[in-house]
């Protein structure tokens, strides 16, 4: 059984002023979706979920998903605020979305295979998918095993200005114990460098293995998501900007036992979009490759 990509797209794109999801990086108007569904397509993926809002259903199919639908099966959820509650009463304040970990469980009822997982606005690179594929695919559907690519920080920072990461702690067979987020990293030209709490400067080698949010997962983790949802409501759900998100979901279950994750290196690098200055930036990232032939011109006319 060929794998599921699941391609988390709902976010509003506050930070970004707009849909960053359907905004074209490539020079024929492809978008970083675009690029990563070639790649998962050429890896073995055999069919892709997008999570998506109703109400850009008509644009995202239009700009995104329309282009290579007929090249690969598709098939949508949607992350409503509403959705997956069991009876929990929504706040009428409520309008972003419930996080990443929401986003998954909106899924439980169209993936019944094992999948991996990306954000719609990050570029990971062909040998990532590669990799990510290869593992899941030879995993039990009903097994607790799963999977996380691991880039090398120096991969992942920004010529622009400081970033959060999620540093990844392992041990001596690369499974995953811990992922604790460094916010305010800047590259330096050893490495790089974020604040701690008291203001103090604390230095990284560069050479620090991050989660970028590319994870590999089987049907059974539906389940785990469900429940710590539930928790999450019962504890946060009145907050008005509060959110489950995938790495908390998943150092829950790696604490308690219930799963394990194995963290898979690539030498891939990661890019993404957050704000409109990083769109110019992801243009000439897809152009050097398409220049080093890693991408043709058009994506899908010549598949």
């Amino acid at each position: 059984m060929k794998p599921t990509l699941l391609v988390l797209a709902a976010g509003l794109g506050t930070r970004y002023g707009g849909l960053k999801q359907i905004d074209a990086v490539g020079p024929h108007g492809q978008t970083i979706i675009d690029y990563s569904i070639y790649d998962a397509m050429n890896a073995g993926f055999g069919r892709m979920v997008f999570v998506i809002r109703h109400y850009f259903e008509d644009a995202f199919k239009e700009k995104v998903s329309g282009k290579f639908d007929s090249f690969v099966e598709t098939a949508y959820a949607y992350q409503e605020l509403d959705a997956c509650l069991d009876g929990f009463e929504l706040s009428e304040d409520r309008e972003k979305p419930w996080g990443t970990g929401h986003a998954i469980l909106v899924c439980k009822d169209v993936i019944d295979e094992p999948f991996a997982v990306i954000n719609a606005d990050d570029y990971y690179g062909p040998n990532s998918f590669k990799t990510i594929a290869g593992f899941i695919a030879e995993k039990d559907a009903s097994c607790d095993d799963y999977a996380m690519v691991g880039y090398t920080l120096r991969n992942t920072l920004s010529e622009y200005g400081a970033v959060s990461r999620g540093v990844c702690e392992c041990d001596g067979q690369m499974f995953l114990e811990e992922i604790v987020e460094r916010r305010e990293i800047e590259k330096t030209a050893n490495g790089a460098r974020y604040p701690g709490g008291d203001g103090t400067e604390h230095r990284l080698t560069g050479s620090e293995i991050v989660s970028m949010n590319l994870w590999g997962f089987q049907p059974s983790v539906f389940d785990h998501f469900q429940s710590h949802f539930g928790r999450f409501l019962r504890n946060h759900g009145d907050q008005d900007n509060s959110e489950l998100l995938i790495p908390s979901v998943v150092d829950g279950l790696i604490n308690s036992g219930k799963a394990t994750v194995r963290v898979l290196r690539t030498d891939d690098r990661w890019f993404g979009i957050t704000y409109r200055q990083d769109r110019p930036i992801a243009q000439r990232c897809i152009r050097k490759l398409m220049d080093q032939g890693v991408y043709p011109e058009r994506l899908w006319r010549q598949r």
